[in-house]
């Protein structure tokens, strides 16, 4: 018996063991801020939905996607292992099919899903092949993982149930086979449980206090003259970069978000119109450049920039599912030489300020600090004003 075979023995002795089943286990600002909705843990009418994101991988990679990626999953392997096929999935066109390339590879895909605190969940997928395992991490509790020797060639259903612990706000869901045990496909995944409250939409952020809030969109066009400007004044920013320019040069935006107060955040993964897509197809865009931003700056954005500011009512769930506090527009525009506030007046309290990574940036920058000094405001930090 091979060490991994050995491995995978102890691993079925210790799931014996516990008799689980195969296949059924800084300081606060003075502010009114921005609220995120209510959590209602264990709410008795909260109805049960599908949390997890392109289950049937049915949904197309968005413009703009890393080549040979699983909308909203992340695979170990990539696409030397994991791809979507239609060779007699378990249900609808598409299903999963990994094949681990290496001995030290057991073919593992995992997504991030969105949970409440103290609250129930049922985790199931359906999956065809040798040793394929179910389970998810991050949930408070240890939980083992559901898992099958084998599904005779046809499919099974897997399914592991657990309850979040009092911290917890999102869960590692995954799914792998085991090493040198040949491919496995997956389809139809569920992780169900209540459905969060949409999240809340906003153009400003109400506060007393005597500040606005910088944004800088995309990321093409990186100016050094505007990075001198941000560090030169500590200017707090909060910028919404598209996962490609963001993937391209990372410790730009390290830099420029180093001033405290400063954030990296979610613009969605191919900057379209995400009214004109369905919830499924929005989640993935939102989920995808979440993940994006989270792997390459350590931490998980929690305010979504809609492209082209196009929302609807499915935006404001499909954010929610991807863990998103606050959908934000703005009230005022400096981008490319501009200087449009979309209300009377000069800037106000909690005005949030849209600009753009461009040529221009640096003067835009010190057009709208001057404009922001007109009124006796000051530019602060937008993730300290949002609980």
């Amino acid at each position: 018996m091979s060490t991994r075979l050995s491995a995978l023995a102890a691993a079925v002795a210790l799931l014996t063991a516990v008799a689980v089943p195969a296949a059924a286990a800084a300081g606060a600002p003075t502010s009114a801020a921005v609220p995120s909705g209510p959590s209602a843990p264990n709410a008795p009418n909260a109805p049960a939905v599908n949390l997890a994101t392109n289950p049937g991988f049915e949904v197309p990679a968005p413009n703009l996607a890393d080549w040979g990626s699983i909308p909203g999953w992340t695979c170990t392997g990539g696409p030397a292992e994991a791809a979507v096929t239609t060779t007699a999935p378990h249900s609808g066109t598409s299903a999963l099919t990994v094949t681990p390339a290496t001995a030290d590879s057991s073919g593992e895909c995992a997504q991030t899903v969105a949970v409440q605190p103290n609250t129930a969940y049922t985790a199931s997928a359906w999956v065809r092949g040798d040793f394929v395992h179910l389970g998810a991490t991050g949930t408070g509790k240890d939980l083992p993982p559901a898992w099958t020797e084998s599904t005779g060639g046809g499919w099974q259903r897997l399914t592991t149930r657990f309850t979040t612990g009092p911290n917890a706000r999102s869960i590692r869901l995954y799914v792998h086979g085991w090493y040198q045990q040949g491919p496995f496909s997956v389809d139809d995944v569920r992780v169900d449980g209540p459905a969060p409250a949409p999240a809340v939409a906003a153009s400003s952020i109400p506060t007393t206090d005597k500040v606005v809030f910088f944004t800088v969109d995309d990321g093409w066009q990186r100016s050094p003259e505007a990075e001198q400007f941000i560090a030169d004044h500590r200017l707090p920013i909060t910028t919404f970069p598209l996962p490609m320019p963001a993937g391209t040069d990372p410790s730009f935006f390290k830099r420029v978000t180093a001033v405290p107060g400063s954030s990296v955040q979610d613009h969605s993964v191919s900057h379209s119109d995400l009214s004109k897509l369905p919830l499924d197809q929005q989640q993935v865009e939102i989920c995808d450049a979440r993940d994006a931003m989270t792997r390459l700056f350590g931490t998980a954005p929690v305010v979504f920039r809609p492209p082209f500011f196009a929302w609807n009512a499915d935006t404001l769930q499909a954010a929610a599912n991807c863990g998103i506090r606050t959908v934000l527009t703005a009230d005022a525009d400096f981008s490319w030489g501009a200087g449009n506030i979309w209300h009377p007046g000069p800037l106000q309290p909690g005005d949030v300020i849209i600009m753009h990574w461009s040529d221009t940036l640096a003067a835009d920058l010190q057009r709208a600090l001057a404009a922001a000094d007109a009124a006796g405001l000051k530019p602060a930090g937008l993730v300290d004003y949002l609980r």
